[in-house]
This record gives structure tokens, C-alpha cells and sequence, in this order.
């Protein structure tokens, strides 16, 4: 490392922290240092789009899990979560997916996040975009982050596209446009083939910048608060390297990205959180924030998964030969992100938007997705998206590398189990029409004509993660936000988050852009005051 002190100093190389890092740097006159606890992710396993299932539970992954859920006969779910530069987009299924418009009219209205409106964030969402296929009012051209129609799409998730619109759905070519509800190919963020985190959107076109300085294989261990009372300041960060405890100083801002689970972390370690679960671990309250940790949410997905008959499965086309496909010439069945179509729809009347997404994907997935096919199949994962259960993120130790307490909380509130149900009772509706109902043989861990009970069971039984938490340093206006609407946590001058922690509610879809989105925004507050 070459100085101590910088002008900003950002926790977390991540979806987030990457966009930020680049951003705040394109000033030559500000410095800036990039702490991330892994690796730049520079390996075919990252950069081949269906490759990202084979870095789950290895070195690549935090490796979390959830406590025991009491809905799902006690299971503890598996949380992957990248440790690398670019982060979870360097590991997700590449969906781009903004979620509703709702969604962020309710973060300003519901919430009081003045200003996180969803005329406030579409810009953002468009200077970030770089869409090979859709331009404007909804799209950007000439962002950053790519996004494309993926280059190979199998059989199988064609065909439950065509049935669901036999069955009642509406065709979607966009689910960023005027409209979310319908069915349809998702986009990605690929690069002629080739997954585009924001590692190679952001940060690799900032790399030789002087005034940028990013140090790898750095544990963030606490925010440095001076000051007490209502006088508090963050003045630099502290983290492990080598066995060694680091300081580094900032002379503006420490910017935390460490995500849903390590910016409450963080936060708590530093002394800024409930000041009684604090206590229990040793650490005395410098701010007591109740709401640090609280309110979060995820997407939980349950598989429905049939035999097939008359087609293939992706996992027997990663061969050789389509790898040296892939990597000649960025074309053929590795280019696929897995889930390759999908839907939103609304399971009752009177919901303002969709509160249920549908990923087809033509292999099986099932068992935190760590059990290798042995025979043909598709699944589709009924996926809730208008979640109403929250959970937390709390501290089981004051050692910064033990992983804190992940309460999911998946279906403690009826309304979600409901949900999640009559999403399962539609998507096994329309595999037995038109074209889906031709390939497919038998179910997989389902019956052939299951009852509620079934599904309810099923529900508790195979519900997992789809790797979208949120909200545990949620923004807003009131005693329970964590940060106000410009991302300033509250009580401590000079210490911002910036990431999917700060969003009040979970939106409908996939979180990756909206979180680059965050990011995006973020900069330009910060900018802004100087």
C-alpha cells in the first residue's frame, strides 16, 4: 500500500462498491482505495455464463447459511455469496431485471426515501445501461454495463414461454419497459457471450488510474468513529491482510458495500447498532441505531421440477467442444445464464404489481442446487418477489471472520406461504399445455396432480434462497431508518452504505441492477457533497 490516508475509502468491491470506486475516481483529483476481501475474479468458471452453479460452496463463496427455518421443517438454507471484486454479479444468473415501478415510488412514499421515486432512479438505470437490442424511454445505450438477448436459448424454456402464453399470459419482450407482468426471454448482462460484472464494467477500465488503489485479500474489521455524543465522525477504516491489522484514514468518507450481510456487520463490530445486542458480545454502543441488522428480505424460490422426454439437458452440452466454442467465439449452450425465461403475475386481485417471477431453466435444480443431474429434466422456480416476511442479520461473535446470524424468516407471514403456493399451483398449470406438456414425462419430487397440501409441503420442503437479500440498513425518514435518503447513517458524520441493505423493501426481480442502480446514485450525492 502507498499512503495511508485518502479522500474516500470504500468497504466491499462488490455489485456496488465496484461501480462506486470507479465512478468517484474518474475525478483525478480524488483519491480513492477499494478494500475487497477476495480475488479479482479472472477465471473461465466466472466469465462462462453457465458456469456460475460450479462456484457455489468453494473458495469463490462466503459460504453463509440461514438459522433453522421454522417454516421449512427446520432447514437451514444455503446463502452463496461471491468474495471477489465485482461480487455477486460475478456469480449471479446475469438476469437484468429492475424490478417494479411501484417499488421504488413505494421506497419514497411508504418509507420516506425522498427522492428514490421511480422517476428519480430511471436515470440511473439508463446511465448505467449499455442494451444491445432496447433504447430509450426505458433503456440506456452507451453505459457501462452491457446488457444483451442471451446467444443460446434451449428448447425447453422456449417452449414454457409459448405454453404459459396458451395458458393466459401476456408475451413480454421487455420486463423493463412499460410493463413487468408477462412472459418472456430474459436479458443479461453479457458481453458477446460472456458474463459483464462490474468488475469488467466498472473497474477494469479504471485500473491504471493513479489516483485509485485497490488492495485484495482485505477482512474489514471496523469503521474507526471518533468523537462521542452527538459530535461522531468516521475517520477511517481498519481490516486484515497477511495476519496483520491495517488502518487506513479518510479525509471525506468511508463508503461501506459489503452487501445485506456484511455492511450490518460491520456497522455492529464498529459499535453503531442495538446497543443491547451489542452488549452480548462485548462491544460498547457508539451509536445506538435499532434498526441495523433489522428488516430483511429475500426472495425465497421453490423448485418444480419434471423428467423430460425428447430433448436435452444443459448440463450433458458442457463438453469440450462447446467449451472451445465458448471460448473461440463466445456462441453456443455455455453462453446460456441457466435460467434462461420466465414471467411476473399476480396471484390475487387488488396487488398493485406482480408478486410472482418464474425462472425456466432446462436441467434440474434442486437441493441448494448442489446436486449433480443424473437424468433429464427442467425446473422452473416459483420465485415470491412481493416478499412481506422479514428477518434479521445479527452478530454471533465479535470476531469479524465468524458469519453473523442469518434469520430468512421465509413464510412467517401467511400471506407469503399463500403466495408462494398459488405460484407453484400456476406453473404446474401451465406445464401441462401446448408445447411444455409434449417434452415433459413425469414430475420430480412432485405428483402428477398434487393437492394444496401437497404444494404446501412442497413449499417446505425444497424452498431455498434465490440470493436477493436486502433492506438490513434500510433508508428512509423515520426512527427505524439506518441511513437517510442520501445515504448518510444516522449519528455518524462522514459514514455512508451503499448497497442492497439500504433499500427499504426488497423489489419485485432480480437485485443486481437495482443495486448498481444504488451505486450509481450514491456517486453522485457524494459528489454532490463536496
Amino acid at each position: 500500500m502507498t499512503a495511508d490516508t485518502y479522500d474516500y475509502v470504500v468497504m466491499g468491491g462488490g455489485s456496488a462498491g465496484a461501480v462506486l470506486a470507479a465512478r468517484l475516481s474518474e475525478d483525478p483529483g480524488t483519491s480513492v482505495l477499494l478494500l475487497e476481501a477476495g480475488p479479482a475474479p479472472e477465471i473461465d468458471p466466472v466469465t462462462i455464463p453457465a458456469g456460475f452453479v460450479g462456484l457455489v460452496k468453494t473458495k469463490w463463496d462466503w459460504g453463509y447459511s440461514t438459522t433453522e427455518q421454522k417454516q421449512l421443517h427446520g432447514r437451514r438454507a444455503a446463502w452463496p455469496r461471491m468474495k471477489s471484486l465485482g461480487g455477486c454479479s460475478a456469480m449471479n444468473a446475469m438476469i437484468y431485471i429492475r424490478g417494479n415501478a411501484v417499488d421504488y415510488d413505494a421506497w419514497r412514499d411508504q418509507f420516506g426515501a425522498t427522492g428514490w421515486g421511480y422517476d428519480d432512479v430511471l436515470p440511473y438505470f439508463r446511465k448505467a445501461e449499455a442494451n444491445t437490442r432496447l433504447a430509450g424511454p426505458f433503456h440506456g445505450t452507451d453505459g457501462p454495463l452491457v446488457v444483451e438477448d442471451r446467444r443460446y436459448t434451449h428448447e425447453l424454456t422456449t417452449a414454457w414461454v409459448e405454453s404459459a402464453v396458451a395458458a393466459g399470459f401476456k408475451r413480454n419482450d421487455d420486463f423493463n419497459g412499460a410493463e413487468q407482468e408477462g412472459a418472456g426471454a430474459y436479458q443479461v448482462t453479457c458481453k458477446d457471450g460472456r458474463r459483464w460484472s462490474t468488475y469488467d464494467a466498472y473497474l477494469k477500465p479504471a485500473l491504471d488510474r493513479p489516483n485509485l488503489t485497490i488492495t485484495t485479500g482485505a477482512l474489514a474489521t471496523r469503521v474507526e468513529i471518533e468523537g462521542s455524543g452527538g459530535s461522531q465522525r468516521a475517520t477511517g477504516l481498519s481490516f486484515r491482510q497477511g495476519g496483520r491489522e491495517h488502518t487506513v484514514h479518510a479525509r471525506r468518507e468511508v463508503l461501506v458495500c459489503g452487501g445485506a450481510i456484511g455492511s450490518p456487520q460491520l456497522l455492529m463490530l464498529s459499535g453503531v447498532g442495538p446497543a443491547a445486542h451489542l452488549a452480548e458480545h462485548g462491544i460498547t454502543a457508539k451509536v445506538e441505531l435499532a434498526g441495523v441488522g433489522e428488516g430483511m428480505q429475500d426472495h425465497p424460490y421453490t423448485p418444480m421440477v419434471w423428467h423430460t422426454r425428447g430433448t436435452t439437458d444443459l448440463a450433458e452440452l458442457n463438453t469440450l467442444g462447446n467449451f472451445a466454442r465458448w471460448k473461440a467465439r463466445g456462441r453456443g449452450p455455455l453462453t446460456s445464464n441457466v435460467a434462461e425465461t420466465g414471467a411476473f403475475w399476480r396471484t390475487r386481485d387488488g396487488l398493485p404489481a406482480p408478486d410472482l417471477q418464474a425462472h425456466v431453466l432446462p436441467t434440474g435444480l434442486y437441493g441448494d442446487g448442489m446436486v449433480e443431474p443424473t437424468s433429464r429434466m427442467v425446473t422452473v422456480l416459483s420465485t415470491l418477489v412481493g416478499t412481506t416476511s422479514r428477518g434479521h442479520v445479527r452478530l454471533r461473535s465479535a470476531d469479524p471472520s465468524w458469519h453473523p446470524e442469518i434469520e430468512a424468516a421465509y413464510f412467517d407471514d401467511q400471506t407469503d406461504l399463500d403466495a408462494m403456493v398459488a405460484g407453484c399451483r400456476r406453473i404446474v398449470e401451465v406445464a401441462q399445455q401446448g408445447p411444455m406438456g409434449e417434452l415433459l414425462d413425469r414430475p420430480f419430487i412432485l405428483s402428477e396432480t398434487p393437492s394444496d397440501e401437497d404444494l404446501v409441503e412442497h413449499v417446505r420442503l425444497w424452498t431455498q434462497t434465490t440470493f436477493h437479500p436486502t433492506s438490513t440498513c434500510a433508508m428512509g425518514s423515520g426512527d427505524d431508518a439506518v441511513v437517510d435518503p442520501e445515504l448518510r447513517v444516522r449519528g455518524v458524520d462522514g459514514l455512508r452504505v451503499v448497497d442492497a441493505s439500504v433499500m427499504p423493501a426488497v423489489p419485485r426481480g432480480n437485485t443486481n441492477a437495482p443495486t448498481i442502480m444504488v451505486a450509481e446514485k450514491a456517486a453522485d450525492l457524494i459528489r454532490s457533497a463536496r
